[in-house]
């Protein structure tokens, strides 16, 4: 799957509480196990395949990105 699709697959995700579940789903839905919410420590080599949930102020998933 690519990035693009991976976007579309998770575009029901936007505007929803990132939950302990959410990086599961993530992984469920895109087969990506590289998936780094808010909070996460992470590396910082580039890795297009890594996921990240980017999240808001309120705790709602604003953007799916990359790298």
């Amino acid at each position: 799957m690519d990035n693009q699709h991976v976007v579309q697959a998770l575009q029901h995700l936007l505007g929803t509480t990132y939950d302990k579940t959410t990086k599961s789903t993530v992984t469920e839905l895109t087969g990506r196990t590289r998936v780094v919410g808010p909070n996460d420590i992470t590396t910082r080599e580039f890795d297009l395949q890594r996921v990240h949930v980017r999240v808001g102020a309120q705790g709602r998933i604003e953007a799916i990105t990359f790298g």
